[in-house]
């Protein structure tokens, strides 16, 4: 298995609360991963509006609470939990939410490297969290994971591996595995999000 960064931004701009959901339940069917361990969500967080912010603070009593985040009660699996963040940047207030594992140390590192992550470089994510990003921006139909695929097709070797469709809408609109991306692929896939966002 892959080794993850410590920290894995997976959506590119502002969640909305139906991606929110979404995001929350990512790993469901994943082939392989087992989400009751709670080790997949772990260290993921999402950029989320304040209105999200504020109905999941409404929703449940927290786990904890302190200046500017808090804990739901409710574990997502193992000892990993939901932490939502209100963070100032360059004067701006924003939120976010993440999947905190209880067990260590890392939720007191969190704020610092959510504000290190947006305050770097305009184009400070990895080629990890440019992939999971892409993920989680396509639209459902527009994705895929082959399973038990026939091998007169030539996906049977990538049974469980993410797939997005490419050029989409175009005669030479073809599925392409996540991780054969090219780098050029993925700034055209992250540059039109910014734009719908802007």
């Amino acid at each position: 298995m892959t080794a993850h960064p410590p920290f894995r931004k997976v959506l590119d701009g502002v969640a909305t609360r139906e991606q929110m959901f979404q995001l929350f339940g990512r790993h469901k069917d994943a082939p392989g991963i087992d989400p009751l361990s709670g080790t997949p969500y772990s260290a993921e967080w999402f950029e989320i509006n304040a209105s999200e912010y504020h109905f999941m603070l409404d929703l449940l009593p927290p786990l904890f609470m302190r200046t500017g985040m808090f804990g739901m009660s409710e574990y997502k699996a193992g000892n990993v939990t939901s932490v939502f963040f209100a963070i100032r940047i360059w004067g701006r207030e924003r939120w976010f939410h993440g999947f905190c594992d209880l067990t260590g140390s890392r939720q007191t590192r969190w704020r610092a490297a959510i504000i290190a992550h947006e305050t770097g470089a305009s184009d400070s994510m990895t080629h990890a969290e440019k992939l999971e990003a892409i993920w989680n921006m396509t639209p459902v139909e527009r994705r895929g994971i082959p399973r038990n695929a026939d091998p007169e097709t030539g996906w049977a070797e990538h049974h469980g591996k993410r797939t997005i469709l490419i050029n989409a809408g175009r005669h030479d609109a073809a599925f392409k595995l996540l991780a054969d991306l090219s780098d050029l692929e993925i700034d055209e896939f992250l540059s039109k999000v910014r734009l719908r966002r802007s």
